[in-house]
């Protein structure tokens, strides 16, 4: 009968999954890193000896500075998707099925709005960073951020469109609630906002849509 050997790794080959560790770790540092000092602050010399890994490697794994920051703007937007598309389904179902229940589903999606951000808190300031200089890195905006945005605006206005609620201005509607929530992450993250903000921002958003929304 012959032997069964496991299949040795070259040398100095990684395997799948500590190369794929690897990509997370130079993606999730230069995240932070970005979000704390802005774009021109940060070179890849400095991710790469927060990640532990020589310059190389993080060429490898993302490309360029341009590359890497975008892939940062990537990996915020898919876990912020994966966060907030469930909630919208959700919101949509009731919205086809003739729009009851909406109002509960709408306040779903904003508690998982605000548990995503106050939850990766490196979002407001990846984002923020980059809204200060809104000629650089054009695309972002409509690749890592509208998509979701979009999708809430489309919700109200449809819902608005069915007589299933008001809401002659969903883009504003929307943007206001965004930035109300980032504004909140940004006072935190300063030192300016106590232990009991996070319960009072809840209680007042939920509050904002009742009182928009509610019968």
């Amino acid at each position: 009968m012959a032997t069964l050997h496991t299949p040795r790794r070259r040398p100095g080959r990684p395997r799948r999954d500590d190369r794929r560790d690897t990509a997370q770790t130079i993606l999730r540092v230069a995240t932070a890193l970005f979000a704390r000092h802005g774009f021109d602050a940060v070179g890849v010399r400095h991710v790469a000896a927060a990640a532990g890994v020589d310059v190389s490697t993080v060429h490898h794994h993302t490309g360029g500075k341009a590359d890497l920051y975008e892939a940062c703007f990537a990996r915020v937007f898919e876990a912020e998707r994966r966060a907030m598309e469930p909630a919208l389904a959700r919101a949509r179902e009731r919205l086809d099925a003739g729009g009851e229940g909406l109002l509960d589903a709408l306040h779903d999606v904003l508690d998982a709005f605000v548990d995503f951000l106050t939850g990766q808190p490196e979002t407001t300031g990846l984002w923020l960073r980059r809204w200060l200089e809104p000629e650089r890195h054009r695309g972002l905006d409509e690749r890592y951020s509208l998509p979701l945005y979009e999708a809430v605006e489309r919700l109200l206005a449809d819902a608005d469109a069915a007589g299933v609620l008001r809401e002659p201005h969903p883009r504003t509607a929307v943007r206001s609630l965004v930035w109300s929530v980032h504004a909140h992450v940004v006072a935190v993250l300063g030192g300016q906002a106590g232990p009991a903000a996070d319960g009072e921002l809840r209680t007042f958003v939920h509050r904002w849509l009742d009182r928009m929304y509610g019968t």
